[in-house]
Order: C-alpha cells, then structure tokens, then sequence
C-alpha cells in the first residue's frame, strides 16, 4: 500500500487522514496532526467556517474577479465578447483561417473566465487549510455534474461552484438538490430551461418579442434532467423506478427555466414559467401529483432527497470515496440511517464516516489509486513550489484525461482503481513528475494579458524560455520528510540510490505516492 509498518501508528493514521480528506500533505503537517490528535483534526475540518483561510490567498482569490461578480454580470461580459466577435465577422472578409481582432478578444474573454475560475479551484485546493471543504467540493460537483464547454455554461460554471455547491457541501442535501436544480448552469446543461407542455407558444411581450430568447426552447418535453436528477442525483439506477417516472417527473418540471436575457441584466437566475407547465393529470413513483404549478417539482425534490433509496446511494458513494472501491456495506447502512434519521443532513453523515473503525481500519491505509486531479494537486502541495500560472496543471489534468470542469458525461469522473490505473496513464503520470521536479513547468509566470500586440504562441514560447531558468528543481529529501510513512523504507531506499536530480522526479512518480 506505500506505507511504512514500521511507522508509528499515530504517523500511519495521520497521513492516512491527511490523503483522505485532503489532498495530502504540505510541510509539518503530519506533525500538527500528531500533535492535535486525529479525532480533533477530523472535527475541526468538518467546521471549515472556523478556520481562516491564509491572507494571500484570499488575497488572490480576490484579484480573480470571478470570486465576486455575479452569474449575470459574467455572462454579460461573455455576451458582449460574442456580440462583438460576431459583428466584426460580419463586416469584415478575413482571410482564411485569421482570427479577427474581435474575435481574439472574445477568445480571451472567454479563455479568461475559464481559467479564472480554474484558477480560484486550484488554488484552494493546494493551499487552503480547508482540505475537507475543498474535497467535498469536488465531491458534490462531480455527484451533480455540469460540462464547462458547453455553450453559455463557460459563462456560468464559476457561480454554479460557489453559489450552488460550495455553500452546501456540509448542509441539507434537499438545499444543495434545489441549488442545482435551479442553478442556470445545471438548467442549461440537461436542457430543462427548454423543457415544456407540448404546444407552448411564448407569449409576445415588448415589440412583439417572445418573452424567452430563442424560439427554439419550445421544443416540447425534455427528459434529460428528470432522468439524471433520479438516477445520478438521488435514487440510483436501481431505485425502483420505471421510465414511466422519468417522464411524469419531466413533466412536473416544465416551466422550470431562466431567460439568458434577465439573467445577464439583473442576476435572474431562475424562472418557472407558468404557461410552459404542463397542467395534466400526473401519476409519479405511484402517487397522484395533486401539487400545481411549480410546487410539482418542488414536491419532487422534497421526495427524492429523504427517499431511502437516495439515503443508500449517496452513503455508497461517500464511502466509495473516503474509504475503499468497494465500501463495506454495514457502514453504508449506518450512514444511511443517519442520513434518514437527520432528514438528510451531511455533516452528521460525514462524522459517522469519518469516526467510523472501517474508515481508519489499517488495511484501508493507502489503499486507492489517486484520480489525476487528487494526483496533480497532491504534488504541488507536496513539492510546496509557489504556483502563480495554473496553465501547466490545467494540461496535465487534461493529458491525464480529467480536465477540470470537463467531464461531457452528466455521471461525473469516476474515483476508482479501475477507472484510472492503465499503462498509458502512469507514464503521463510519470512525465509530469519528471517536468515538476526538474523545474521545467512554467509554474511562476503571470497570467496571459492579452498578448499586446504579441500573438499568444509567440509571447509564450519567449516568456516560458525566461521561466524556465528562473524555477529550480526539486531536492527529493524535503518532499520525503513531507510524505514521511506514506512512501515505504524500500521505496525510499530506491529512490536515494538514484542521482540526485532524478529523486524528486522518483519520489512524485512513484506507486507510493499515486495512491492514498
């Protein structure tokens, strides 16, 4: 498993949770842990809104601007971007394959907004004392999945994380349901923004305009969210229900939609239309809907959340994730019951979880394959390398096939073995290692501005020729002290007998250290 028996037990339980419910260890953490004592650790990491966040890095979140602006106001700005680029399509003839200026300042806009908000996960995640917020985080927007690079959804992914996800992660599951449900990004990337009764025609408002944006959302029922939302989001895909649910639910969910218009103006972020709902007679999960109007969905989402179906579902997958592939069935059961018990409260479930003897059970020690994004940001906390330019990290994760917010499949990633660990996989793994060690990552540049008059390939071929003398390779006895018990006295012995400048490359690229 990587971890050294002859370790001491209370070093081996530390790392474990350190691996857990954070993305490993930084420098001396072990040792704060140890001294703390673990159940304590676990306590405080379950209260995250008691432990400051460091001065610099609330500072750069601050400077990201997508931390505060608004979905409307992001999305105005992606708008305009467009506008523009469209425009000066129009009216000028480019030659083939240029980029007008218009066009390559929309591509910036958006590229910013995407890396910003990138940027602002990242950077949490590697240096936040949070570690299980910032995991949880991860968690649930993989269990409620949007895909980034799906049309306006560029524009809306950053609010969805922070307005939706983030204030949830450890509240009630029937609050986090409905943030999601309603959130524009999760309304746009299942469809449900077009869904509705058959025949709807949208009324003529102002200068005869339709009052949503495009004539095409009358399309009729859309079942893409009614499905997922109880087979991914709640009940499982054996929760017992029958695809004559799916489409009573989508029925019960016409109207539920936001206008990209309002949105961009004042921050609407959720309509229900009351002219796309279908007002038939409706028999869901073997009940008469006797609900109208949007208290239909709403009824929904209150069934769906303290369903003993969706208490099992969501207890598997959190034990899946914080305890082994294939996670013991009693203690699924016992989360379960407390999810039940609280009326689907997290934070109850997590600390039967986490408290649990099956989560710290020895045998389950280092025992999971990292997914590429526990993997990446494991490393950077562990190298402790100062990361002003996440570009490189974006790429690997991209390499490693789990681009951040890039999953096209609603299901998520998956955090199994069998999902990650293949030949081509652990040779990427590998190659990055080797980059970050000896220094090779253009890991403290600045952000691209715009280029000012330079084309992008160009300044960053000539900037990234500057970074790379001024970023040092990695001494791998630091790294080693930092991830102590976790890499075995063989491994380590290995690795020591190797060059100097190959260690670092050993330590990260090592069987140890991809699991945790």
């Amino acid at each position: 498993t990587g971890q050294d028996s002859t370790a001491p037990a209370t070093e081996k339980t530390a790392l474990h949770v350190l691996n857990r419910i954070g993305y490993g260890p930084r420098s001396g953490d072990v040792e704060m842990v140890n001294k703390m004592g673990v159940a304590r650790y676990i306590q405080m990491q379950l209260y995250p809104e008691n432990i400051a966040l460091p001065g610099a890095l609330a500072t750069r979140l601050a400077g990201l601007g997508t931390e505060d602006a608004s979905a409307g106001e992001i999305l105005r700005e992606y708008n305009a971007a467009r506008k523009d680029a469209k425009e000066e399509k129009k009216d000028k003839a480019d030659k083939a394959g240029d980029l007008s200026e218009g066009q390559m300042k929309a591509r910036q806009v958006i590229g910013r907004i995407a890396e910003n908000t990138a940027e602002a996960r990242l950077a949490r995640a590697i240096e936040s004392p949070r570690q299980l917020e910032e995991v949880m985080v991860d968690f649930w927007f993989n269990h409620f999945n949007v895909y980034a690079n799906k049309g306006l959804d560029r524009a809306l992914v950053s609010s969805y994380e922070r307005d939706a996800i983030r204030p949830n992660v450890f509240g009630n599951f029937r609050t986090l349901l409905g943030a999601t449900a309603k959130h524009p990004a999760m309304l746009f990337y299942l469809d449900n923004w077009m869904s509705t009764v058959a025949g709807y025609q949208p009324r003529r408002g102002k200068r005869g305009r339709p009052d949503l944006t495009k004539a095409k959302q009358a399309t009729g029922l859309n079942e893409n969210y009614a499905r997922e939302l109880m087979e991914l989001h709640t009940l499982g895909v054996d929760g017992g229900y029958t695809q004559r649910d799916v489409t009573e639910l989508a029925r019960m969910l016409t109207g539920w939609t936001f206008n990209p218009r309002e949105l961009a103006r004042n921050d609407t972020r959720f309509t229900f239309n009351e002219d796309a709902h279908d007002r038939g007679r409706k028999v869901w999960l073997g009940r008469e809907v006797n609900e109208r109007g949007q208290r239909e969905g709403e009824m929904a989402l209150d069934v769906l959340a303290l369903h003993p179906a969706t208490a099992h579902h969501l207890s598997y997958k959190l034990a899946q994730y914080f305890v082994s592939d294939n996670p013991p069935e009693a203690l699924v059961k016992r989360m379960a019951a407390r999810y039940l018990e609280t009326k689907g409260e997290i934070r109850p479930v997590m600390e039967v979880l986490l408290t649990s003897p099956e989560f710290l059970d020895e045998n389950n020690y280092g025992s999971k394959f990292k997914t590429p994004y526990q993997f990446v940001v494991s490393a950077a906390r562990a190298s402790a390398i100062p990361i002003t330019n996440i570009r490189p990290l974006l790429g690997t994760l991209t390499q490693l096939g789990m681009p951040l917010y890039g999953s096209v499949t609603p299901d998520g990633y998956k955090n199994t073995e069998a999902a990650w660990l293949n030949p081509d996989a652990l040779t990427r793994r590998i190659n990055f290692a080797t980059a970050l060690s000896s220094g090779r990552l253009p890991l403290e540049s600045t952000r691209f501005d715009g280029g000012q008059g330079m084309g992008k390939k160009q300044l960053e071929k000539q900037a990234d020729a500057t970074r790379r003398t001024n970023v040092a390779a990695l001494d791998a006895e630091p790294i080693l002290k930092t991830l102590g018990a976790s890499i075995s006295p063989d491994t380590a012995a290995l690795i020591r007998a190797n060059p100097e400048k190959l260690r670092a490359a050993m330590v990260l690229g090592s069987p140890d250290f991809m699991r945790h």
